[in-house]
């Protein structure tokens, strides 16, 4: 951000400019650029035609926001035709949590010939990855098209009408530069105005695209201590151990207010643990199901849990034992803490959620009530970075680094180690912020800076303690997850034809006409580690058995940030809630 005092006489400085940008959307869920490829098939055109408006330059550059106003209309079949601009606020690269991201965010309200009511909400993500991406960063621009009026507070509970991409192209662009002005309070142009302008709007791009040093990581102090349990009040706190068919001590833990026929069980990602369910930096997820009437909750510590040692050892583990052991063992000590008749409804999260599906899907778990599966079911689609790492990073850490597990606190080591030199090295290419354990996790899952969440839905709190809230990685399971992308993204065991894995099918799909558990699918729209998997999950769901199962897209989120942002309980719980209810109850 420039700070630079700003000379008075830019104080009434109009500043008035007007921007075309046009590209395909469709209809629902879909990811950005996936949105666009079916647009542009459909011929469902977009565009959006404004005129920006900043009424004092001087307060615009004060203002951390850079807010100005927008004008005009959209066009394209989605909104009949034309709806015009009723109001609209445009917001000129604000700083953001991280160091490098800056954003220029377009909203607008629109009304149609008709009558009928849109928002589109769009913004252009300003971040340096590689080569010569500032021109297309700067006119990208990622578009959210709603029903209704729908402001930023509502859109993550809103279902999507359409997404896609739209774009500024060289004409358009020389066209914007024609038409920026800048004049005082009697209409005369200024220079001393196109100028500061000029410098607010270069010195921002230069912070993200210019060269820098990286920041010098730190430890962060931690805020809370390691396995807390103060984000749980009101309840009655009990583990439960128990074993698994291969061997492994693995437990639940039991959070209960009362008795209930309907009880909750929450089952996290690979490497995290039971304790991103519980966290007391804000309203958690298991905090809001007691509070909302579902006084009976588990978390499952399965053997990819943080809390246990198995993930750090060097073995052929893969995502076939979570489903053949450690789900059907948790369910089946459920069952016998709670009782008969009792109806079992699961929140699983991630690795969490892919290996409780393939165990549902291959009839390992039953009599299961509604199931919610966050980022990954039974479709694994990862960007194009990230299969590129699943398929050297085995090989590095088996033979070249000799390493048993990556690590997110390799950096904060005391001894010098291949980890930490890698560490290091991870450091070099992360200048978002000055976590070294947010750089190894961008390094471990994902693509993006940083890959598992945006900044800027995670309390600082959260941010500060993520070497303890993830822990480190047999890499064994990117082998597995590896063979899922190349097998035609469906969810595939490791090794067909293996005697251990007999009662497992090759193909988890093989069963989903027969599988009547109802599902609802989430993700972030921005997820940076399985991408679109969940949409297309349900997309093929729907072709197999239409209407049973249930899709939903938070935009603005990412992967972690789903259970982990300081605003889940407001942007994302309620919809869990909803489905959950839908489900509960004779």
């Amino acid at each position: 951000m420039m700070n630079q005092p700003m000379p008075t006489d830019l104080s009434g400085i109009k500043i008035h400019f007007a921007e075309t940008m046009s590209g395909f959307a469709s209809l629902g869920g879909n990811s950005f650029s996936e949105g666009f490829e079916a647009g542009r098939a459909a011929g469902l055109s977009l565009a959006l035609h404004v005129d920006v408006d900043i009424d004092d330059l001087q307060a615009f550059l004060a203002n951390r926001q850079h807010e100005g106003r927008l004008s005009g209309y959209i066009e394209g079949p989605l909104v009949g035709g034309r709806a015009q601009v009723e109001s609209g606020v445009f917001m000129l690269l604000p700083d953001t949590a991280d160091r490098e991201h800056k954003l220029m965010i377009y909203r607008v309200y629109c009304r149609n010939i008709g009558g009928e009511l849109f928002t589109l909400a769009g913004q252009k993500e300003v971040q340096h990855h590689a080569g010569f991406d500032l021109w297309h960063d700067t006119t990208t621009l990622h578009t959210n098209l709603f029903h209704g009026h729908i402001t930023p507070e509502a859109a993550p509970q809103a279902e999507l009408l359409a997404s896609g991409l739209l774009s500024l192209g060289v004409g358009d662009f020389i066209g914007v530069l024609r038409t920026i002005r800048a004049t005082d309070a009697e209409g005369t142009g200024s220079l001393a105005g196109l100028a500061a302008f000029g410098e607010f709007f270069a010195g921002s791009l230069w912070q993200v695209y210019g060269p820098a040093l990286p920041p010098r990581p730190r430890e962060a102090p931690r805020p809370y201590p390691r396995g807390t349990l103060q984000g749980v009040t009101g309840a009655s706190v009990s583990h439960h151990p128990f074993s698994t068919g291969d061997g492994l001590g693995l437990a639940l833990t039991r959070f209960q207010r009362g008795g209930s026929d309907d009880v909750v069980l929450i089952i996290h990602g690979l490497t995290t643990s039971s304790d991103m369910f519980i966290m007391p930096e804000h309203t958690n997820l298991v905090q809001y199901l007691l509070d909302a009437g579902y006084p009976d909750v588990f978390t499952l510590d399965h053997r990819g849990s943080n809390r246990f040692p198995y993930n750090l050892l060097r073995d052929a583990a893969n995502l076939d034992d979570l489903a053949l052991y450690d789900h059907p063992a948790a369910i089946a000590t459920l069952r016998k803490l709670i009782g008969p008749g009792k109806r079992i409804h699961v929140i699983a999260h991630c690795v969490g959620a892919l290996t409780f599906g393939m165990s549902l899907f291959a009839g390992q778990v039953g009599g299961i009530r509604s199931a919610i599966l966050n980022s990954i079911a039974l479709t694994a689609r990862v960007p194009a970075y990230s299969r590129f790492k699943l398929g050297v990073g085995p090989f590095l850490c088996d033979w070249v680094l000799g390493v048993e597990y990556l690590n997110p606190r390799w950096r904060h080591q005391p001894a010098w180690s291949a980890g930490k030199l890698l560490a290091m090295g991870v450091d070099l290419f992360h200048h978002e912020c000055d976590s070294s354990a947010c750089h190894m996790l961008s390094f471990m899952w994902g693509a993006g800076k940083p890959a598992l969440f945006k900044h800027e839905n995670m309390a600082p709190e959260t941010h500060a303690r993520l070497g303890d809230l993830f822990g480190g990685i047999n890499v064994n399971y990117y082998r597995h997850v590896l063979k899922m992308v190349k097998a035609n993204h469906d969810a595939v065991k490791f090794t067909a034809g293996h005697p251990r894995y007999a009662a497992l099918p090759d193909n988890y799909f093989a069963q989903a006409a027969n599988m009547t558990t109802p599902l609802l699918l989430t993700t972030g729209q921005e997820n940076g580690v399985f991408a679109d998997s969940n949409i297309i999950c349900h997309q093929r769901l729907e072709r197999i058995v239409p209407g049973r199962h249930q899709l939903h897209v938070f935009p603005s989120y990412g992967h972690q940030d789903i259970f982990m942002g300081k605003q889940v309980a407001a942007d994302i719980f309620p919809r869990l809630l909803q489905f959950l209810q839908s489900h509960s109850h004779d």
